[in-house]
């Protein structure tokens, strides 16, 4: 640790056997130096302030894909709500289908026994006729 302190001092300022060539050259020195840091002072600045704006337009344009996303969402929910009410309008329909649906084959059913029940046009039992005069009115007519 000694050793560093005295790289880092540069003169031993209690010697009095300084020549001017050696200020200026440690001056020469002490300008370089400095250079160099405010050069990386002004380049780390510069990074700063490009993170800086980056990050400003990144959240400008998160707010932005945010601001899309919620309107996405209220068109999807809207639609949603939309489609869900078709759904309840085709479901009463189909139930009124199913209804009418069941009414038709009652009477289908209804009307098939009515036709198995009718009498052939030429029968005329049951109407004051009997079975001989049904024949022989056939008979006579032939």
């Amino acid at each position: 640790m000694a050793d560093q302190t005295e790289e880092d001092e540069v003169f031993d300022f209690a010697n009095v056997d300084f020549t001017r060539d050696d200020l200026v050259i440690e001056l020469n020195d002490m300008v370089k130096e400095y250079r160099k840091l405010s050069h990386s002072f002004e380049e780390a600045k510069a990074e700063n302030i490009s993170l800086k704006n980056s990050s400003a337009e990144s959240s400008s344009d998160e707010q932005e894909d945010a601001d899309v996303l919620k309107t996405e969402l209220c068109k999807l929910q809207a639609e949603n709500e939309m489609l869900r009410n078709e759904i309840s309008e085709l479901k009463a329909e189909v139930a009124k289908s199913t209804v009418e649906l069941s009414t038709w084959n009652k009477a289908n059913i209804t009307l098939k026994k009515i036709c198995e029940n009718q009498k052939q046009a030429s029968d005329k039992t049951g109407i004051g006729f009997s079975d001989s005069e049904f024949c022989k009115g056939e008979s006579s007519t032939q």
